[in-house]
């Protein structure tokens, strides 16, 4: 992989805008078909604002997002189809994750940094980092290329953007809906997540402290317990009440984290009491700014743990503002995880690490794109199987919550704004191809989702399989003379099955849970 010389004009045949994992793998997947096709690799440019020695790999790998995310396959669905834990993922992903040595959920940054390097040199692509966009220089609707700050102007046929906040896309005046605008709530976000990383501390030792933990805040005889509860809930009665059964579970057994083989899932929240009455504020975003939350934790090597557990409250105009900044942390989450760096070592880590970016899970969503994809979508089984490229299953999970949605459904009628079957889905890339730039695909969580879609469409693993999708379009659109925008699922699935890539596709249609969200969606979509 050679790195890009600032020049006057380059001539690229794709070019990437951003390094998150789906747009790093888009380029990967074009420049195999295109060889395939062609016999040699295509001119490709991975272009970011992050700092490249940093890490190549946006928020898996700056961003330190270790504890992935994987698709949720139900049991009956595995059995019957003798599927593994996460069913069939995209190959490119699988691959991606064999040679970064996931053995099922921890991901090590360090790790994947070289992987992504590894495959991004065999496709011969070339990467520049810390770059700013001046103009974006359009021909009619089309892209022809982006002018940066320095002067230096990169040409090419064919455009992906895979930042969370589509920034290449606003670029080129593609109509981007801030924070949750498709509920018509454009401040209401998600909130961010500083990952860190803590040496020192053991598995042993966690579990220890939790379980101790949890033995004097389920003891309603220890007073000085009981107080550290009531400062963690700020007095108030019902988060009291909703702490004390949240650390128990239906039998009345004390939550206690579960560790797999590479990853430690803490299922209750007294590490969160413990930490906020250390802080001495609420477990509440809206009032507190921050939470730490029960955490996902991967195991790592050399005796790290890597902590997906720090949220910080945002509104759609923070997200946006955090993106198009890098995704560093502000100063107020600098602070917050000072505090959380004096707890860890409390508890006996000796060293405590923050990532250097912030983990931002949505900023917003592109609109006009050739098919937009809802929750009530996602839930009907998604694209239909013949023509679809893979399958993802997730809950419609909006961690955090939607600051407002529950006040706007209620005026409208609705009581309940929870919609709890996750759906498992067929999977295509229409939703990640504009009407309006037909030469750009917008690969990440702000693709052209509506509704509560974006809670499953956030997640890497899917857009994972959506970017191999979408560099076998890029590869097709160059070989053809076309647009991204001209072509169909199904031509990209005939390449799949052509190269023994395409993995089964089990999508499955809840019809009366699509058909309710299908409604919600539908009154509440601005």
């Amino acid at each position: 992989m050679t790195a890009a010389t600032p020049s006057t004009t380059r001539t690229y045949d794709i070019i990437c805008f951003g390094d998150e994992v789906p747009g790093l793998l888009a380029i990967v997947s074009a420049a195999r078909e295109f060889r395939r096709r062609i016999g040699k690799n295509p001119r490709t440019l991975v272009m970011f604002k992050g700092n490249s020695p940093d890490g190549v790999g946006g928020h898996l790998v700056r961003g330190g997002l270790a504890y992935l995310d994987r698709s949720h396959v139900p049991p009956e669905v595995r059995s019957a189809l003798g599927l593994s834990t996460f069913g069939d993922p995209a190959t490119l992903y699988k691959e991606f994750l064999q040679r970064s040595g996931v053995t099922e959920i921890a991901l090590d940054p360090r790790k994947a940094d070289a992987a992504l390097r590894k495959m991004l040199s065999e496709a011969g692509a070339d990467i520049i980092s810390r770059i700013e966009i001046q103009s974006v220089i359009k021909d009619g609707t089309r892209i022809a290329g982006v002018l940066l700050d320095n002067g230096t102007t990169f040409l090419a046929k064919q455009f992906i953007d895979c930042t969370v906040n589509a920034e290449l896309a606003q670029a080129a005046r593609v109509l981007k809906l801030q924070g949750f605008g498709t509920f018509g709530l454009p401040e209401s976000e998600l909130p961010v997540t500083l990952i860190f990383e803590t040496e020192g501390l053991t598995i042993a030792r966690l579990q220890q402290v939790e379980l101790a933990y949890l033995k004097r805040f389920t003891n309603s005889n220890d007073a000085e317990a009981q107080r550290l509860i009531q400062i963690a809930a700020g007095s108030d009665p019902s988060l009291v009440a909703w702490f004390k059964k949240d650390l128990v579970d239906e039998r009345g057994a004390l939550k206690v984290m579960r560790v797999g083989s590479d990853h430690i899932d803490v299922r209750c929240k007294a590490l969160s009491i413990a930490y906020h009455a250390y802080r001495g504020n609420r477990f509440s975003l809206s009032a507190s700014g921050a939470i730490l939350d029960a955490g996902n934790i991967a195991i790592l090597s050399g005796g790290r743990l890597s902590w997906n557990a720090l949220l910080c409250n945002v509104t759609g105009s923070q997200a946006e503002a955090i993106a198009r900044a890098d995704s560093k942390p502000t100063a107020a989450i600098l602070e917050e995880m000072s505090f959380v760096d004096r707890f860890m070592k409390s508890l006996g880590a000796t060293i405590v690490r923050p990532a250097k970016e912030l983990y931002i899970r949505h900023a917003g969503n592109v609109t006009g794109v050739v098919e937009p994809l809802s929750g009530a979508q996602m839930l009907e089984g998604g694209t239909f199987a013949g023509e679809a490229i893979g399958t993802f299953g997730y809950p419609l999970d909006v961690r955090g919550g939607i600051d407002g949605l529950g006040a706007k459904a209620a005026a409208k009628g609705f009581t309940s704004i929870s919609f709890h079957k996750p759906p498992l889905f067929n999977i295509g890339i229409r939703h990640a191809l504009l009407k309006s730039v037909p030469n750009l695909a917008v690969v990440s969580p702000a693709s052209g989702f509506d509704g509560y879609a974006c809670a499953a469409g956030r997640i890497v693993e899917f857009n994972a399989a959506v970017g191999q999708g979408i560099g076998i379009a890029a590869t097709l659109a160059l070989t053809t003379n076309r647009d991204l925008a001209t072509i169909s699922n199904l031509e990209v699935r005939q390449v799949l099955a052509q190269t023994k890539q395409l993995p089964r596709i089990y999508g499955k249609s809840y019809a009366i849970e699509a058909s309710r969200l299908r409604e919600f969606e539908k009154i509440m979509i601005a």
